[in-house]
């Protein structure tokens, strides 16, 4: 059995692959630019654009499973691709930001349920991993940190349920190499739901330093972002706070369900990545 594995450059699709190789799977690590990937010893690398068909036959060519990013650019062609090599179970890693009707028409939405949709079509077994905030997203944070600078925050009140990307990872493996989990869809979150303000005093415990927050208006914000996130983006993700301001996220016990182990926490998360955070040009010590 030969699983390719897309966005392999990605911690979620990294962690992946040295899990099935550990669990004996053969495994081909996909990226864009493959010379760049770190593999385990025994993985084969390919080039695959999600964006470029031509890069998809040789990929393909005798895989039985595929852990997909959610790329809609060439969706249809690579499913076609996909189903005439004889790919048997895709795995898409997703979005819960799918699941709020209200939100089909942002562009955080629409890449990824786009391909749920042309999944749901396809004549390959498919499952759905529909993961909420990365526990990673805090890393941006420690950009403005390294600056000296302060975290600046529109909503500090608003709340996150934030995953360990090793949480998706062993989720990803159970429903690669377990029959009886395939074919449906999966809701996964962190143990906790956290407010930004929460998330940041788990930093705080965990470096030993006191954190600027800056409390600005969205207005502010988006203008500081404007450089790297378009209007549109920028607007989505404005418009998620505020409905989550001082509202808590529904947590899901499915890492637990696919894994065998509960969810890691974001403070584990932060005590594993304290040291992005300390810079000699960042907070002051508490």
């Amino acid at each position: 059995m030969t699983t390719l594995v897309t966005g392999s450059r990605g911690k979620v699709g990294s962690t992946l692959i040295q899990l099935l190789r550990d669990h004996g799977t053969d495994v081909r690590a996909a990226s864009a630019r493959p010379d760049e990937l770190a593999v385990p010893t025994g993985v084969t690398t390919v080039r695959v654009d999600l964006r470029d068909p031509a890069t998809f036959a040789d990929a393909l060519d005798t895989v039985d499973s595929v852990f997909l990013y959610a790329e809609p650019a060439q969706i249809g062609a690579f499913l076609e691709r996909a189903e005439s090599a004889g790919v048997q179970h895709i795995v898409l890693l997703s979005s819960s930001s799918v699941l709020d009707p209200a939100s089909a028409d942002s562009p955080i939405v629409a890449s990824h349920l786009a391909v749920e949709q042309a999944l749901g079509v396809t004549a390959i077994e498919t499952t759905v991993l529909q993961p909420g905030a990365f526990a990673a997203n805090a890393l941006q944070w420690s950009w403005a940190l390294k600056g000296g600078g302060a975290i600046d925050l529109p909503y500090p009140g608003s709340y996150t349920d934030p995953i360990h990307e090793r949480d998706i990872a062993d989720a990803a493996l159970a429903v690669l190499t377990e029959s009886g989990l395939r074919g449906t869809s999966y809701h996964l979150t962190g143990p906790r739901s956290l407010t930004f303000a929460g998330q940041i005093a788990a930093l705080e415990r965990a470096t030993g330093l006191t954190i600027p927050v800056n409390h600005v208006s969205p207005d502010a914000w988006k203008k500081s972002v404007s450089d790297y996130l378009s209007p549109a983006f920028a607007d989505a993700l404005l418009g998620y706070w505020a409905a989550n301001d001082g509202i808590p996220t529904p947590i899901t016990r499915n890492v637990e369900v696919l894994t065998g182990h509960p969810a890691r926490t974001f403070d584990t998360w932060a005590a594993e990545n304290a040291d992005a955070f300390r810079t000699p040009s960042g907070p002051s010590p508490a």
